[in-house]
């Protein structure tokens, strides 16, 4: 059964959709099976893997409102070599018109359940926000990948989102946990990005990944065509932290880490220790 992972945080700008499709395409990489799920309304997750959201004839608001299967629903992200059950703007009209539905957000658990056998992982990109959509995502989830950058602010929007995962848990996902943390936008230079990492590492512990995504030109411009950065430029730096990323997560799951990826987190992590010092 695939392990499902919801890419969550409330605060926007954080890097999320970029995580979510570039840690999709990794894990593809690595010779994994990956279900690509875009709850976001705005759909960059869809066009960010290589399908046009304008072009769909059937999205994630049919799954969740008229409960079309997901095999009926699902694209293939050619460029990233996994499947994506694609959004667009029809997805804003799911929370109304689901409003008065009995257990409405635990429509895509429920749709998740037919095809769970079919994956090894399902990633859910959740929209910025703390609505019905982000609540579908957690209750579907067994645990959460938090992207944010190292600032004051991300601070503060932690908190209010480690409760309502503390709140979904108690109530109707029990299963639900926290599974990781991941900075993003990293810039060793500035100070502040150094003390809240510190601030994160002595809170968080083992939750907190090693690897690190670097502000990066090419993991910016990679959306902008269509495909994830692995595919864009594998050498860029962003490219091989999202594929270091993908290491940790599976090793995090199964113990064992992929041949592909079996020193590079590591590696990414010293390089920017070295630039620290």
């Amino acid at each position: 059964m695939a392990k499902i992972l919801a890419v969550a945080n409330q605060k926007g700008g954080v890097g999320k959709t970029t995580t979510c499709v570039n840690l999709a395409a990794s894990l593809a990489a690595t010779r994994k099976r990956v279900l690509m799920v875009d709850l976001d309304p705005q759909g960059n997750a869809t066009m960010g893997s290589g399908i046009d959201k304008y072009e769909l004839e059937l999205s994630v608001y049919d799954v969740l409102v008229h409960r079309r299967p997901i095999a009926e629903v699902k694209c293939v992200s050619e460029p990233g070599a996994f499947d994506v059950l694609p959004a667009n703007g029809d997805l804003t009209a799911a929370e109304v018109e689901l409003i008065d539905t009995p257990h409405k957000e635990k429509r895509l658990e429920e749709a998740l359940y037919a095809v769970q056998a079919n994956y090894d992982y399902i990633l859910v990109d959740c929209p910025p926000s703390l609505n019905m959509l982000t609540l579908n995502g957690l209750v579907a989830a067994d645990s959460v990948l938090i992207p944010m950058q190292c600032e004051y602010f991300a601070l503060e929007g932690l908190t209010a989102l480690m409760d309502t995962i503390q709140r979904v848990a108690a109530s109707v996902n029990p299963r639900l946990h926290v599974e990781g943390l991941l900075r993003t936008m990293y810039d060793p230079r500035n100070s502040l990005t150094n003390d809240v990492s510190a601030q994160l590492q002595q809170h968080f512990g083992d939750r907190l990944y090693r690897t690190v995504i670097p502000r990066n030109v090419r993991l910016a411009e990679a959306p902008s065509f269509g495909v994830p950065a692995i595919q864009y430029d594998p050498r860029s730096r962003g490219a091989q932290a999202y594929l270091a990323l993908a290491g940790e997560v599976i090793r995090r799951q199964t113990g064992e880490l992929p041949a592909e990826v079996a020193t590079l987190g590591a590696v990414l992590a010293d390089s920017y220790s070295e630039q620290d010092s």
